[in-house]
C-alpha cells in the first residue's frame, strides 16, 4: 500500500512539473528562512549560558530616582564588590568589572596591542573560563597579577606552558606577572577579552572609582547555594545608604539584581525597571519565521486545491472501486509529507550555501549542528508539523468529493470553501504588508540615526589613544601635528565623545536644593574642544590656554543649565568634586550616547594635562590618508614603544547601532521573501479560479467578450483581496512599529505615506502576479473549453 502511495505521489509530481516546482519552491524558501532564524535564535539564547554557576551569578544595577524621574543601569562604585562580599553573608564571591581596554604589552622583544579588562580576584571562581595554566584561587590574587588567553600566550611565548610565571610590560609603565592562562573566550560569551588584570590596577589608574558617589563599572556577585535571589534583592535595596551620604529624600539610589545570563537579551531599562533588549529581536524574528512558514503552508494548500479539478475524477474512481476516505486522507497527507521532505532537503542545502553570507551579515559564527540530536529532532518535528498543516486541508477537502457528482462532471465547490481560500490569501498579504511597513520604518529609523545632527561633526574626526610617552609629550605631539598638512585641529578627551558614561553626584552650585542629589555625566577635555568637535557654544567660551583660571573653569551643556537654573550662568560658581570654580561656557546639547537615551546633564572640566584619554584630531576633507601617514610618523617618533592605533568617529558611532542595522537588512530580506511566497499563493488561487471558470470564459469569448474585459474580470476579484489585506494590516503595523520606536528617545514618525507606499507596492506586485495567469486564461482558445459540451 505504501509503495503504491509513493508511486502515485511521484507520478503526480512528475506529471505536473510546473505545479511541483512552484509548490516545492514555496516550501523550500519558507523552511530555509525558518532554519536560518532558528539557528540565529538558538545562538542568541546560547550567549552566556555556558557558565556552570549561571543560576547563582547576578549583576547589581542602580535604580536612580531624581525628583521622581527613574532611571537604571548596570553600574556601581568601583569598590562595591569587595564591600558586598565583606558585609553580606549571602555573597560567596564578588567582582567589579570595567570596560574593555586596548592596551600595549611588551614581552620577548615583541610589542602587541591586546584587548582586555580588569576584574577582582574572584573572577575565575565565578565565571567558567577554563584555565589551561594556573588555578582560579591564585589567578588574580596579587595587584601585579595578569591572566592571559591562549592566543595571547602563543603570540608572546609560543604556548601557555611557556607563558605561565613570565612577566609582561603593561603600557610601558608596570610589570605584570602571568599568573594564569585561560582558554580563548568562546564566541557565545557576551564579553570578549584576551587578558584580565587585577582590579587594583584599575583603581590605581581611575581614582574616581574609589568614591562612593561615583559609578560606572558593573558589579557581579555569586550567591551562595540556597540563597533566595528575591530576598537578597530586597535586602540590598538600600545598601548604598550607608556609603553615599549625598542621597536625599528626593534623589536617591536603590539597588536591584539581574541574573547574569539574562543581561545579553534583557539589557534595557524603562522608568527604572527592566524592559526588553535584544530579546525583542529574538521574539520578532521567531514570529517572522512562524509567519513565513505559515505563508508557505498556505501556499501548499492553495496550490494543491487549485489542482484538485485535475484529480477529481481520480478520486471519484478510487471511491467507486472501494477506497475509503481514511485511506485517501492518508494518501494526500503522505504526498504532502513527501513534498515537505524534498523541501527540507533542498532547504538544508540552501542554508549551507548562504550561511557564510548570513554570518557575515549578523557578525556571528553559526554552524549547522549536524551531530546534535536535538537539531534533528527539531527538523523531524518541523517536517511532521508542516506536512500535517499543509496537507490536512487538501486531504480533508479532496477526500470529501462525492464520487457520483465527480464522475457525472457536475463538481462544484461550495461558497465556504472559496471564502476559506480567499481568507488564506488575505492572511498571507496581511503578514507581507506588515513586514513591508516594518521594513520601511526600521530603514527610516536607521537612516535617521546615521544622518541626525549630533551637535558635532563626526566626519573626518579621528581618535588616537594617549598612552606611553604620548601622555607626557602631548603638547609636543599637538604642536607637531598642527604643523602638518591635512590636519586642522587637535584636542583631547578622557573618553570617546560617542560614548561618555561616567556619572557623578559631586556637583554643587548656588541655590542647589540640599535634598537634590542628581547625577551629572562628566569628562575632562583639552583646549579648543568645541572648535575641534565643530560643536557650538550657546553662551560663554571654550577652554583656552590664554586663560590661566580655566583650571577651575567648567563648561556645562544646556540640559545641565536647565537643572542648575542660572539665568546668566557665565561667571557663576560651580563646585565639582569639591573643587570650587566658575562656569566659563554653556555648550549646546550634543549626543554623547545612543539615541535610545535622552541627553544627560554634562559637566566638562579642563584636562589638558591629564594622564589618560585620547587625542581628537580633525582632518581636512579628502586628506584622511595623508593625515594618517603624518600622525603615524609623529607617534612612532614620540612613542616608539607603542604601536600606532586610531579609530574613526563615524565608525565608532555606527557600532552603537549595529543591531538596528542588522535588523533593517534582515527585515528587508524577510519582507521580500514574504511577498514572493505570498505571490505564489495568489498564483495558486488564480490558477484555481481560472480552471473553475474555463467554460465561462469560453462562452464569454464566443459571445464577443474581449481579452481585456476577461483579464479585468479575473483581476479585480483578487485585487480586492489585497485591498482588504491592506485595510487589516495597516492598523496592526502602526501599533507594532510605534511600540518598537518607543525604545528610541529620538525617533522618526510613522507617517501615512508609508502605508500608501506599502499598499501600492502590494497591489502592483499582486497585479503582476494575477495578470500573468489572467492573460493566459483570456487568450485561450474557447473551442477547447467548449468542445466537450
Amino acid at each position: 500500500m505504501f509503495k503504491n502511495y509513493l508511486k502515485t505521489a511521484f507520478r503526480n509530481l512528475w506529471k505536473n512539473k510546473a505545479f511541483s516546482v512552484i509548490n516545492i519552491m514555496g516550501l523550500t524558501l519558507g523552511m530555509a528562512c525558518s532554519f536560518l532564524i532558528m539557528l540565529w535564535v538558538n545562538d542568541e539564547y546560547s550567549v552566556d549560558a555556558f557558565h556552570k554557576n549561571g543560576t547563582q551569578l547576578y549583576s547589581v544595577y542602580e535604580r536612580q530616582n531624581h525628583d521622581g524621574q527613574l532611571s537604571a543601569f548596570h553600574g556601581s562604585p568601583g569598590v562595591m564588590a569587595d564591600e558586598m562580599k565583606r558585609v553580606l553573608p549571602e555573597v560567596q564571591y564578588a567582582t567589579n568589572y570595567a570596560w574593555n581596554d586596548l592596551s600595549t604589552f611588551e614581552a620577548n622583544n615583541k610589542i602587541n596591542k591586546e584587548d582586555g579588562n580588569y576584574a577582582g580576584q574572584d573572577f575565575f571562581k565565578m565565571f567558567s573560563y577554563p584555565l589551561l595554566q594556573g588555578n582560579a584561587i591564585t589567578a588574580l590574587q596579587s595587584p601585579v597579577d595578569i591572566a592571559i588567553s591562549k592566543k595571547m600566550s602563543e603570540d608572546f611565548f609560543g604556548s601557555p606552558e611557556e607563558a605561565i610565571g613570565k612577566t609582561v610590560r603593561y603600557q610601558n609603565k608596570k610589570d605584570l606577572k602571568i599568573s594564569a592562562v585561560f582558554d580563548n573566550v568562546p564566541k557565545n560569551s557576551s564579553v570578549q577579552f584576551d587578558y584580565i588584570i587585577n582590579w587594583q590596577t584599575f583603581l590605581d589608574n581611575n581614582s574616581w572609582a574609589k568614591d562612593w558617589t561615583n559609578n560606572g563599572p558593573p558589579c557581579y556577585v555569586m550567591l551562595r547555594n540556597g540563597t533566595d535571589p528575591r530576598a537578597f534583592e530586597t535586602k540590598i535595596t538600600r545598601f548604598l545608604d550607608k556609603y553615599n551620604k549625598e542621597q536625599t529624600a528626593n534623589d536617591y539610589i536603590r539597588l536591584g539584581i539581574e541574573r547574569y545570563g539574562d543581561i545579553y537579551l534583557h539589557s534595557n531599562f524603562k522608568n527604572g525597571e527592566l524592559s526588553g533588549g535584544r530579546i525583542q529581536y529574538v521574539q520578532l524574528f521567531s514570529i517572522v519565521a512562524i509567519f513565513i512558514l505559515l505563508i508557505a503552508c498556505i501556499n501548499f494548500m492553495n496550490l494543491t486545491t487549485a489542482r484538485s479539478v485535475k484529480r477529481a475524477k481520480e478520486i471519484g474512481v478510487r471511491k467507486v472501486v472501494g477506497a475509503v476516505r481514511s485511506s485517501l486522507i492518508r494518501q494526500f497527507i503522505g504526498e504532502a509529507l513527501l513534498i515537505v521532505l524534498l523541501a527540507v532537503i533542498i532547504a538544508l542545502a540552501l542554508v549551507m550555501l548562504i550561511l557564510p553570507q548570513f554570518n557575515e551579515l549578523t557578525g556571528k559564527q553559526i554552524t549547522i549542528p549536524f551531530y546534535n540530536t536535538s537539531f534533528w529532532l527539531s527538523i523531524a518535528s518541523l517536517l511532521l508539523v508542516t506536512g500535517f498543516i499543509s496537507g490536512s486541508y487538501p486531504a480533508l477537502y479532496l477526500s470529501s468529493f462525492n464520487p457520483v457528482r465527480v464522475l457525472k462532471g457536475s463538481l462544484k465547490f461550495s461558497r465556504s470553501a472559496l471564502w476559506f481560500r480567499k481568507g488564506l490569501v488575505v492572511f498571507q498579504f496581511v503578514l507581507s504588508i506588515i513586514l513591508i511597513i516594518g521594513m520601511m520604518v526600521v530603514s527610516k529609523q536607521v537612516n535617521y540615526t546615521q544622518s541626525i545632527n549630533l551637535g558635532y561633526d563626526r566626519e573626518n574626526l579621528i581618535y588616537i589613544p594617549l598612552e606611553g610617552d604620548l601622555t607626557a609629550k602631548y603638547k609636543l605631539f599637538k604642536d607637531q601635528v598642527l604643523n602638518m598638512s591635512g590636519i586642522k585641529e587637535v584636542t583631547r578627551m578622557t573618553q570617546n565623545p560617542t560614548q561618555i558614561e561616567n556619572g557623578t553626584g559631586g556637583v554643587e552650585w548656588e541655590g542647589k536644593d540640599p535634598r537634590s542629589g542628581i547625577e551629572f555625566t562628566q569628562a575632562a577635555v583639552g583646549y579648543d574642544f568645541t572648535k575641534t568637535m565643530h560643536a557650538q557654544m550657546a553662551q560663554g567660551r571654550d577652554f583656552s590656554k590664554d586663560f590661566a583660571t580655566d583650571s577651575v573653569g567648567y563648561i556645562i551643556n544646556e540640559t545641565a543649565l536647565k537643572i542648575i537654573g542660572y539665568k546668566n550662568p557665565v561667571g557663576k560658581p560651580l563646585t565639582f568634586w569639591q573643587k570650587k570654580g566658575t562656569i566659563i561656557g554653556v555648550i549646546k546639547d550634543f549626543h554623547f550616547n545612543s539615541l535610545h537615551t535622552a541627553i544627560n546633564p554634562l559637566v566638562l572640566r579642563l584636562g589638558e594635562n591629564i594622564e589618560w584619554g585620547a587625542a581628537l584630531v580633525r582632518t581636512e576633507p579628502g586628506k584622511t590618508k595623508q593625515a594618517l601617514a603624518s600622525l603615524e610618523k609623529v607617534c612612532k617618533n614620540l612613542n616608539p614603544k607603542f604601536p600606532f592605533t586610531y579609530q574613526f568617529s563615524d565608525e565608532e558611532y555606527q557600532k552603537l547601532y549595529r543591531s538596528e542595522q542588522i535588523v533593517s537588512q534582515l527585515s528587508n530580506y524577510f519582507a521580500f521573501l514574504a511577498i514572493f511566497i505570498s505571490c505564489l499563493g495568489l498564483l495558486g488561487l488564480v490558477m484555481f479560479t481560472a480552471e473553475q471558470r474555463t467554460k465561462e470564459f469560453g462562452i464569454r469569448k464566443v459571445l464577443g467578450a474581449s481579452a481585456g474585459s476577461l483579464i479585468n474580470l479575473l483581476s479585480k476579484e483578487f485585487l480586492l483581496l489585497v485591498f482588504v489585506a491592506i485595510l487589516v494590516a495597516s492598523p496592526i503595523a502602526w501599533l507594532a512599529m510605534n511600540k518598537w520606536l518607543q525604545d528610541y528617545v529620538y525617533r522618526v514618525d510613522v507617517t501615512w505615506g508609508m502605508f500608501v507606499i506599502a499598499g501600492v507596492l502590494a497591489i502592483l506586485i499582486a497585479l503582476l502576479t494575477v495578470s500573468s495567469q489572467a492573460i493566459k486564461a483570456a487568450v485561450a482558445n474557447p473551442v477547447k473549453s467548449l468542445r466537450t459540451e
